[in-house]
């Protein structure tokens, strides 16, 4: 049956890729958002999580019952979470003392365990999100640790899919791809994908604090919401904005894809307030 589905894992993936009009209105090419945010989970972490989580499973690195672990500030802990209530794993993850409360009620909803760490410390101190996690995964007898920063199948998920995925929408014609840096799996592994088909893809990674400015980033995603219709959050915002401050490179033949990563619903706090960005 079509539009019918077994369970809502089978959503992840396959998003759609949608024409930018009005924010392009005055470049030169074709421009193309891929919209992470209609996985179910709202983000592009849903790939890395469903991926990571099968690929154990078929090494027998995780057993039906067991127990899933993560560090998280946000999208990867909804998605870990997610998965871990479909295929019945309890989940459990670290967070940072600056999640807020909002995020953290999100992910006991979806029956995390959380453990809020402090962020004034060191990455190696053990009283910091990532070692708590790691703590917790040594200790957990049948734990599978996602480790999402320093996993190579962060990069194998958006080889497999989110590249593979562009290309075939794009029909090959794909001349730039845009996306933000952040673990780096997204952009490395479709680059990764979309280079092997055509070595002349140019590929332009953003880092929301160096490539491009906060602020201007911040506006940028909301003209994304006024211009296009799409609530989508603050690093779509970079990206976007990163396109606009290249867009003299852009020729009538040039075909843009840039990934929006996550839904703008989790920023409503911060982007999408005004008292939030006049105190900024």
């Amino acid at each position: 049956m079509v539009g019918v589905y077994n369970d809502v894992l089978e959503l992840i993936g396959n998003t759609p890729m949608i024409r930018l009009n009005k924010i392009t209105k005055n470049y030169l090419g074709e421009f193309y958002a891929k919209v992470e945010s209609f996985n179910p989970g709202h983000s592009t972490k849903d790939r890395i999580a469903l991926y990571i989580i099968e690929k154990a499973e078929k090494d027998g690195l995780i057993k039906p019952g067991g127990t899933i672990v993560e560090t998280t500030s946000g999208n990867t802990g909804f998605s870990v979470a997610m998965v871990s209530i479909i295929k019945g794993y309890k989940c459990i993850l670290a967070v940072s003392d600056k999640t807020k409360l909002e995020k953290i009620s999100f992910l006991k909803a979806l029956g995390a365990k959380i453990h809020v760490c402090p962020s004034d410390v060191a990455s190696d101190d053990p009283r910091s999100y990532y070692e708590t996690a790691k703590k917790i995964a040594n200790e957990t007898p049948g734990s599978l640790y996602i480790n999402q920063y320093f996993n190579e199948l962060n990069i194998e998920a958006h080889y497999n899919t989110t590249g593979a995925e562009i290309w075939e929408q794009t029909q090959g014609k794909i001349t730039h791809l845009i996306a933000c840096v952040g673990t780096g799996g997204t952009i490395s592994g479709s680059a990764k994908f979309l280079k092997e088909k055509n070595p002349n893809i140019k590929i332009i990674g953003v880092d929301a604090e160096g490539s491009v400015n906060d602020e201007q980033s911040a506006y940028t995603t909301k003209e994304i919401a006024l211009k296009e219709g799409l609530m989508v959050g603050y690093t779509s915002g970079a990206a976007m904005q990163a396109l606009k401050q290249i867009s003299t490179e852009f020729t009538k033949d040039s075909f843009v894809v840039i990934i929006f990563p996550d839904h703008g619903s989790r920023y409503m706090s911060k982007v999408f307030s005004d008292d939030w960005m006049n105190e900024q």
